[in-house]
């Protein structure tokens, strides 16, 4: 895994009051399932501090449908437990749950072109008719000049001013509002953060939660028709429950069709951007731990790739595809990064977590398998491991200065047992569902005033 660090705090005055915050981009559900299993690393390396206890959380895409959970209290090792279905707080999320097809849309939208057909279709052949009554002189020569000289350009002046005249008189050009708007259809999704908030008696209400729990969770999305970024949280947009702003946040798009949340269609937070890490920190974060796990892979050598291929060119056009997504996202979060490191307002730090970029593993895996994810976890957890041990002299001075120790012992520890195991899968995931004891700290998050909320009244 490979770390980048901003280093803007202040190492003489010790700050263990000061907001922490955690970043989750997206990844699908092998790159969610690859920050699980890195999420449970950083949890064994946090000596007095777990995941669960930071004071922001936001989310999109993947990173969403992981942050509402850990921002109520659930860690990620109940997430790993959950792939199986042998977590006692939080169900199993199943494949109907991501991949139930959007029915809808592909019963009525076929249904309503044959309806409209039997309505254009005579209007169709009346306007053909129309436009050889009036247009006959212009028709005539330009057959004639096809006739004589047969070309595209003939061709074209012969067919494209009654395409025109056509297309025009019956309103065929909106014939795409006849396609589905997505593959799937992503309300599983939200029905599951909802159900499971439920069942642990946690509010699904942003402001509600905050209250609670005392921490912010804020949620990303793209709005459809402006393109524009909505935050969802309890001082941002308040217009959705936790679960249906997960649900916008986690809408692929082409893979899910644009849900509709109170009269508006929203897409992917990951369209607009990768982490919005500026609003974890106008938020207030001081200590900011981002998680990206799509990153461009970088062929140092061109013979270390899967069946013998010596370049990301010769594995198709999937292979392309993924190399330009990734590359996208990552660039994006690169200028992120590097704006906070030149903002003279922020006097915090920042620590980006990816895989390795040389990650040839990761980098294959189709992050829309649904039965990759345990071993992406898996790897997730090594992987991110490996990175904690290489950067721990420097991560440990980060840490310290904001009252957060570190405990590498446990780490390697966790490690060992793993290795004796003879990496036998189900050995692992034992062994990583294993909740860490996480020492007590001196740290208290403000609570509002004399807060009681009372469920169930009237």
């Amino acid at each position: 895994m490979g770390i980048t660090l901003v280093e803007k705090g202040d190492r003489s005055r010790p700050r263990p009051h000061a907001k922490t915050g955690l970043v989750l981009a997206g990844g699908a559900i092998s790159g969610g399932a690859f920050k699980i299993g890195g999420l449970i690393a950083l949890n064994t390396y946090l000596g007095n501090r777990s995941v669960v206890d930071f004071d922001i959380y936001l989310g999109l895409s993947a990173g969403a449908f992981l942050a509402a959970p850990l921002a109520a209290g659930i860690g990620p090792e109940e997430l790993l437990k959950s792939i199986d279905g042998n977590s006692k707080r939080i169900g199993q999320f199943r494949p109907t749950d991501f991949y139930r097809p959007n029915y809808e849309e592909f019963l009525t939208r076929p249904l309503r072109l044959l309806r409209d057909s039997s309505v254009v279709l005579p209007s169709f052949w009346h306007s053909v008719g129309h436009h050889l009554r009036h247009h006959r002189p212009e028709l005539l020569n330009a057959v004639r000049d096809f006739m004589q000289q047969p070309s595209a350009r003939t061709a074209e002046a012969v067919v494209a001013p009654l395409i025109e005249d056509t297309v025009l008189r019956t309103g065929l050009g909106s014939g795409r509002s006849y396609l589905p708007s997505g593959l799937c259809d992503n309300r599983g999704i939200e029905r599951f953060i909802r159900e499971n908030l439920k069942a642990n008696g946690v509010p699904n209400d942003f402001r509600l939660m905050h209250l609670e729990r005392g921490n912010s969770l804020y949620i990303a999305a793209t709005h459809l028709d402006t393109g524009g970024d909505v935050l969802f949280g309890h001082d941002a947009e308040t217009s959705a429950t936790i679960s249906e702003a997960v649900q916008a946040s986690t809408a692929i798009p082409g893979f899910y069709k644009p849900p509709m949340i109170r009269g508006q269609h929203y897409l992917d937070g990951g369209v607009r951007r990768t982490a919005h890490m500026s609003q974890a920190v106008d938020r207030g974060a001081q200590l900011l731990f981002v998680y990206n796990p799509f990153r461009p892979f970088v062929n140092y050598r061109t013979d270390q790739l899967l069946n013998g291929k010596a370049s990301l060119a010769d594995m198709g056009f999937t292979t392309v595809i993924n190399q330009a997504f990734r590359t996208l996202l990552h660039t994006r979060l690169m200028l992120g990064v590097e704006k906070l490191q030149v903002n003279p307002d922020f006097h915090g730090d920042v620590i980006v977590l990816e895989p390795s970029e040389t990650d040839v593993k990761f980098f294959n895996t189709n992050p829309l398998n649904f039965w990759q994810r345990a071993e992406s976890a898996l790897h997730g957890y090594l992987s991110a491991t490996e990175a904690l041990e290489r950067y721990h002299d420097r991560l440990k001075i980060i840490l310290d200065s904001y009252g957060i120790k570190t405990d590498i012992g446990r780490l390697r520890e966790r490690v060992e047992r793993i290795r004796r195991s003879d990496y036998d899968s189900r050995a692992i995931m034992k062994e990583l569902s294993r909740e860490v004891h996480v020492a007590p700290s001196d740290r208290k998050r403000e609570m509002a005033p004399n807060l009681r909320v009372v469920r169930g009244a009237g």
